[in-house]
């Protein structure tokens, strides 16, 4: 290794000579800490636990500390004289301890969020002088006697060095400390060289102010190998700067995944809360959140002895747009809706979406009848001008139904069951109003919930039998069908109209399993007719929409079919319009399916919805049959009447469809339907819907004929 001799300043004094390849280390060294610190300050700022805080400042000013002092000390032992050299261990560990100190004051300064020029320069003041301390405690801990003679104005230089490297050290430690920056590691690695440049710059500043007298000798001198003692510190003092760089690296990359997937996860719930708590569609408040929302009025309102109204609004023919213009059309109705009520509304109240087209308004704070009132005028009038839609104009009216707190009930449930009835009350007595709760009204609730109740035993206590409504041919008055009509016995209410009970069992999922029993108990029929050497006749059965869409409908029915030995071509089965026209692509399907398995398929109350002629073409069901509402208006006096049903009878004729007319309860009707050369018809002037043994005794009767 070549050394640099030292020229002293006096004659009298040993000539000191340097190690360059140790100088060069120990500057080395000093830009490792420096970078090895700029890197455990960016860490150690982002840091929020106190625990893990302090659990990296110790660490880190351990590993910092380490890093100066080995800087000092492989300076020092670079540093060589005529005499044999040693340093105290007590004494140099002692240097140790001061140098992690100042590094644990120097990290925990520089990574906080504010750092003042006043708190730097004491702050950089403190750290210099602490580092002068653990370097001229160093150079104590050589023990040398005659004691070494400073240079004073040379250490003061040392110290106003270490002074200057500390403050720009902990300037640029706290503005690198940011780990967004730009080029951020090559800031780092700039900033290093500088900073172990000024720490070298002082230590052999320091160094230079040394004098060593000639006949000095050195008190902690001993055996050991100073050279080998300098790799061993280099070695030991590299490899702890960097398993702490890479752990403080591998750290902040493990909080960053860590964050990152906290965040993910934060975000997701964030999302999943909003979900369970908002309508998908238009972003309401759901039926949780809202009882939450009236959860909260009612608690306000007791203390404050206010009261608060709920708004049922629901609108009027929303199916009959969605199943003729499609769902899209029916979903931005719903947005616009949506968006009318909330606009019209203050930001405090509170407008949710419990589903298809079933809205409720919160309003907080209502101080009589008349303000509620008011309120729902606003809301009424939300549907008085039409909603623009694609270029199209739609028009939608609503029923609304009120009840107030605490008059109408002390409980969400209570107070929107009876909003709910009020709404109901507004749809039978002719829509497009708005009516407060009155008692009253929950004899019709009760009933709805007694029905829907009643439903889930009717099938397992044979509560629900068919009856049979002929059909009549009218080109040969002889019987040529049947529509099986259900009925049901409840075992309180009586005789229950389908008309009541279809649309709950509709609702409540409970459909699925009425189809699919009066499939059966017709197929049943028809195979007990058959054994018993009966004339048979085919018959029509109505499916509903929840059934229709089913995609194990086909499989259902031909499995019963078969299972009671039943041709196919005996059942004919009869959707709504309303139906046939939502979603034409599947109901194009499901027709073809039937039409395939052997079955005839006939359209229902033709006429009230919105059919396209296209559709109808393709379809190519055996029958449409005109809703009884046309046959109703059917009379000499009425000509429009008669020349809608004309017309859907030649539409039916020009696209090879038989015409059903049902509902025929005169004798000018019928002279009229078959002027129009209807094909068949049915009504109660030919026959009322009749037992299975009535039925089929006027079937196998040889008079059984129509005039």
């Amino acid at each position: 290794m070549a050394s640099v001799p030292i020229a002293s300043h006096h004659s009298y004094m040993l000539q000191a000579t340097y190690n360059n390849l140790l100088v060069f280390t120990s500057i080395l060294i000093a830009t490792l800490a420096s970078y090895t610190t700029l890197n455990l300050a960016g860490r150690i700022s982002t840091l929020e636990k106190k625990l893990h805080r302090t659990f990296w400042l110790i660490g880190g000013a351990c590993a910092m500390g380490l890093g100066i002092w080995s800087m000092h000390f492989v300076g020092m032992l670079a540093f060589s004289l005529p005499i044999p050299l040693g340093y105290d261990i007590a004494i140099t560990f002692y240097s140790l301890v001061i140098a992690v100190g100042v590094s644990y004051f120097a990290l925990d300064l520089v990574t906080r969020n504010i750092l003042s020029f006043v708190k730097l320069a004491i702050s950089g003041t403190l750290m210099g002088l602490g580092i002068a301390a653990m370097h001229y405690s160093g150079m104590l801990a050589m023990r040398m006697s005659p004691a070494i003679e400073y240079d004073i104005p040379i250490v003061l230089l040392s110290v106003g060095v270490a002074i200057a490297a500390s403050t720009a050290a902990l300037w640029i430690a706290f503005t690198l400390r940011l780990n967004h920056l730009r080029f951020l590691w090559l800031r780092r690695v700039g900033a290093a060289i500088v900073m172990g440049f000024a720490i070298a710059g002082m230590h052999y500043t320091g160094m230079a102010a040394a004098n060593f007298p000639i006949g000095a000798i050195c008190r902690a001198a001993s055996g050991l190998s100073l050279n080998w003692l300098a790799i061993t510190i280099i070695v030991v003092t590299i490899n702890v700067l960097t398993v702490t760089l890479v752990l403080s690296i591998l750290d902040s990359r493990l909080e960053h995944r860590t964050n990152v997937f906290t965040q993910s996860l934060k975000r997701a719930n964030e999302t999943l809360q909003y979900q369970a708590t908002h309508d998908a569609l238009t972003g309401l408040p759901n039926r949780y959140l809202l009882s939450e929302r009236i959860q909260h009025a009612i608690d306000i309102a007791d203390r404050s002895k206010m009261r608060f109204a709920l708004y049922f609004i629901d609108l009027d023919r929303f199916k009959a747009i969605n199943d003729s213009l499609g769902h899209n059309i029916g979903d931005q109705l719903l947005k616009g809706v949506a968006n009318r009520l909330s606009a019209t509304l203050r930001k405090e109240d509170t407008v949710a979406r419990l589903g298809g087209d079933e809205f409720v308004v919160l309003i907080e704070e209502v101080a009589d009848v008349a303000t509620a009132a008011h309120t729902a005028e606003k809301l009424f009038n939300c549907f008085q001008s039409e909603f623009d839609l694609d270029d199209t104009g739609i028009s939608i009216l609503s029923s609304i139904g009120i009840s107030l707190y605490p008059e109408n009930g002390v409980t969400s449930d209570a107070l929107l069951s009876h909003a709910d009835a009020a709404m109901y009350e507004v749809k039978v007595s002719g829509r497009n109003n708005y009516r407060f709760f009155e008692a009253a009204m929950n004899i019709a609730n009760l009933r709805t919930v007694e029905i829907q109740q009643g439903l889930r035993a009717a099938i397992k206590n044979d509560q629900f039998f068919l009856h049979y409504q002929p059909k009549w041919n009218c080109s040969n008055g002889t019987i040529s069908g049947a529509e099986a009509l259900l009925r049901w016995r409840h075992p309180k209410l009586g005789l229950v109209s389908p008309v009541e009970f279809i649309p709950i069992a509709e609702q409540s999922g409970q459909i699925i399993a009425i189809d699919h029993w009066v499939v059966e108990q017709v197929c049943r029929q028809l195979g007990e007719w058959s054994a018993a050497g009966l004339a048979t006749i085919r018959i029509a059965v109505n499916l509903s929409q929840v059934n229709f869409r089913s995609n194990s409908l086909v499989e259902d029915i031909t499995r019963t079919t078969d299972k009671f030995g039943v041709a196919r071509n005996m059942l004919m089965f009869e959707i709504t319009e309303s139906v046939a026209m939502q979603n034409t692509e599947e109901t194009m399907k499901t027709i073809e399916k039937l039409q395939k398995a052997g079955f005839d398929l006939a359209i229902d109350d033709f006429g009230t919805g919105f059919s396209s002629l296209s559709y109808l073409q393709q379809f190519a069901v055996r029958q449409l049959k005109v809703d009884r509402m046309f046959v109703n208006r059917l009379s000499t006096t009425d000509p429009k009447a008669s020349s809608v049903v004309s017309a859907i009878v030649n539409l039916a004729h020009s696209l090879n469809m038989q015409v059903v007319a049902e509902g025929v309860e005169t004798e000018a009707q019928l002279a009229l339907l078959k002027g129009m050369e209807c094909d068949e018809m049915q009504g109660y002037l030919l026959s009322k819907p009749l037992e299975s043994h009535d039925f089929i005794k006027l079937v196998n009767r040889a008079d059984a004929l129509i005039a």
